[in-house]
C-alpha cells in the first residue's frame, strides 16, 4: 500500500499543475461569452458518465480476472486514476443510481428501497421515483451551458415528472423500467420496457438491433452532433443484468466456459466492452481526448442471477458485504489527470457529481451534497480522506464504514465488524474483540440516520427476509450467496 502511495504521488506531482490549469480555464471559460477575437480559451471539457449493471468486481482484467477479457475498460481505466476502495450508496440498482445523480444519499428524500412496490403511509402511486425537489447531475450541466443526453436504463420512476427529458437531459433514449429485453420484443411491450427517444415518442421495436450496440450508437452519435460544443452523457448500459442476452457470435466466442449463464454473461460483457470502446474511438477520433473526462463505474455488485464473479470479496448484489457495494471506478482525462494512477482511500459515487462539475467550472445551485470534488485529493494524495465515514442502509439492514473499520447491522443478527485492511474478504467477525469499535460505529450510523427522511415506500417482506439471511456469518459460499437475491 505504501508503494503504491508514493507511486500515486509521483505521479500527481507531475499533474497538479495540469488540473490547476484545466480548472482555471473552466472557470473562466464558464463566465465567457466567447473565446474573443485575440485568442480562444480552452474549451470547457465534456463529460461521459459510464455505468454498468450488475457487473461483477473480479470480471475485468484491471481487476485482476482473466476469463473474460476486457481490452476496452482496461485500457479506459489504465488511462487514468483507478480508485481501489470505491463505494456505491446502494446494493442494488435503482436507489444506487439516485446517489450517483444527485450527489447525496438517497435516503435523505424517501428513495431507499428498489422496487417501487408498496407506497408508505402519507405517499401514493404518484410519490415513487427520483423527488422533483432533488437537483440531478443532468440538471446541473443543463443549467451551466452544456448539450446533455441521458442513454440506457433511467430506472427513476414512472410518469412525465420523472422522466430524464424532464430532469436535465436535453436528449434521451432511455429506457424507465430497470430491464429489458436485448432483442426486438415481437408483442405488446410495456411502455417502461420501451426505448424512449423524446418526451412522448418510442423508438419502434424494429429498430431494435441488440440493445447494448442500440446505446452505443446512440451516444456515438450525440458526441459527433455536439463534438463542436460541451457536453454531458449519461450512459447507463443495462449490461450485464439480466435478461441474459447474448449475441450468438460473442457466445460462440467463449465457448470454452462449460456454465451456460456464465458464458451468455461473458457475452454480454464482451458486447459492453466493444461498445465503451467505440464511445473512446469516437471521442479519439473526432480530437476530444484531452477535452473529455470520462468516469467509469458499477451501479453495485455483481448479481446473484447473472453469472458474475465478485472475485475475493464476500457478497453480491443485494448484501452489504464489500461483495455488494465495492464496485470499480475510475476517471480519465488525459493532460490533466495522471494516468496508470491508483488511489486507495476510500471515495463513493457520491463523489461523481462534485467533481464532474468543478471540472467543467459550474456552480452547484441544488441542495447540500455527500459528495465531494475529489480533484484536489487526487493532486494531493496526502491532503486527507475524502470522507470520515460512508454508510448504507436499506431497511433492516445497514453498514458504515469508517476507515478501515466496517459495520453491519442487520435487524435480528448479531452486530458484525470487520477490520477490512486485515480482512477485505470478511470472513472474521471481530465485534467481541472490539466492543468499544462497535459502540463508536453504531452511534456513528445512528447519527446519519437521524438525518435521513421516512421510505416513500418499501419493497415486502420478502426482500427483508432475505437481507437477514444473507448477512448471517454461516452463509460463506457463492452457491448459499446466490439462494437469496
Amino acid at each position: 500500500m505504501r508503494h503504491s502511495r508514493i507511486l500515486l504521488s509521483t505521479l500527481i506531482c507531475v499533474a497538479v499543475s495540469h488540473v490547476a490549469a484545466a480548472l482555471n480555464s473552466s472557470a473562466q471559460n464558464a463566465n465567457s461569452q466567447d473565446a474573443g477575437a485575440e485568442g480562444e480559451i480552452a474549451r470547457r471539457p465534456n463529460v461521459i458518465v459510464i455505468l454498468t449493471d450488475d457487473m461483477g468486481y473480479a470480471d475485468l482484467g484491471i481487476s485482476g480476472g482473466e476469463q473474460i477479457l476486457t481490452p476496452n475498460i482496461d485500457r479506459l481505466v489504465n488511462d487514468g486514476v483507478n480508485f481501489t476502495n470505491a463505494y456505491v450508496t446502494a446494493s442494488v440498482c435503482c436507489p444506487s443510481r439516485a446517489g450517483l445523480l444527485t450527489g447525496r444519499y438517497q435516503q435523505r428524500f424517501g428513495h431507499e428501497f428498489n422496487n417501487f412496490a408498496i407506497p408508505t403511509e402519507g405517499y401514493t402511486q404518484d410519490d415513487m421515483g427520483l423527488s422533483v425537489d432533488e437537483q440531478t447531475i443532468g440538471n446541473a450541466f443543463q443549467d451551466g451551458g452544456y448539450a446533455t443526453m441521458c442513454v440506457g436504463k433511467w430506472h427513476m420512476g414512472g410518469g412525465e415528472k420523472f422522466d430524464p427529458s424532464q430532469r436535465g437531459f436535453d436528449e434521451v433514449f432511455a429506457i424507465e423500467a430497470g430491464h429489458r429485453s436485448y432483442w426486438p420484443y415481437t408483442g405488446e411491450a410495456r411502455r417502461a420496457n420501451r426505448i424512449q427517444i423524446s418526451d412522448d415518442e418510442l423508438l419502434p421495436e424494429e429498430q431494435v438491433t441488440y440493445l447494448t450496440d442500440d446505446l452505443t450508437n446512440a451516444a456515438v452519435g450525440f458526441i459527433e452532433r455536439h463534438q463542436d460544443e460541451p457536453f454531458f452523457i449519461y450512459l447507463a448500459y443495462n449490461a450485464p443484468h439480466g435478461p441474459m442476452h447474448g449475441k450468438e457470435a460473442d457466445e460462440e466466442f467463449y465457448n470454452s466456459i462449460s456454465d451456460q449463464r456464465r458464458r451468455t454473461y461473458a457475452a454480454m460483457m464482451k458486447a459492453l466492452d466493444e461498445g465503451i470502446g467505440k464511445v473512446q474511438q469516437t471521442i479519439a477520433d473526432n480530437g476530444l481526448a484531452k477535452h473529455t473526462l470520462i468516469v467509469f463505474t458499477n451501479d453495485n455488485g455483481g448479481a446473484t442471477s447473472n453469472g458474475s464473479d465478485n472475485g475475493p470479496f464476500r457478497g453480491m448484489k443485494g448484501s452489504k458485504w464489500e461483495g455488494g457495494v465495492r464496485v470499480p471506478f475510475s476517471l480519465t482525462w488525459h493532460q490533466n489527470l495522471p494516468r496508470g494512477a491508483a488511489y486507495e482511500l476510500p471515495v463513493s459515487t457520491l463523489d461523481i457529481l462534485p467533481t464532474s462539475l468543478a471540472a467543467a467550472g459550474i456552480e452547484y445551485q441544488g441542495l447540500p451534497l455527500d459528495g465531494v470534488n475529489l480533484l484536489p485529493f487526487i493532486a494531493d494524495p496526502e491532503s486527507g480522506l475524502p470522507h470520515d465515514a460512508l454508510f448504507w442502509r436499506r431497511g433492516v439492514a445497514a453498514a458504515v464504514r469508517m476507515g478501515d473499520w466496517k459495520l453491519i447491522r442487520v435487524e435480528g443478527n448479531p452486530d458484525l465488524l470487520f477490520n477490512l485492511a486485515a480482512d477485505p474478504g470478511e470472513r472474521n467477525d471481530v465485534a467481541p474483540d472490539h466492543p468499544e469499535k462497535v459502540v463508536t460505529l453504531k452511534k456513528c450510523l445512528a447519527e446519519w440516520e437521524g438525518q435521513l427522511a421516512p421510505p416513500k415506500w418499501t419493497e415486502g417482506e420478502k426482500w427483508s427476509r432475505n437481507q437477514v439471511l444473507k448477512h448471517q456469518m454461516h452463509i460463506q459460499t457463492r452457491q448459499q450467496e446466490r439462494k437469496y437475491p
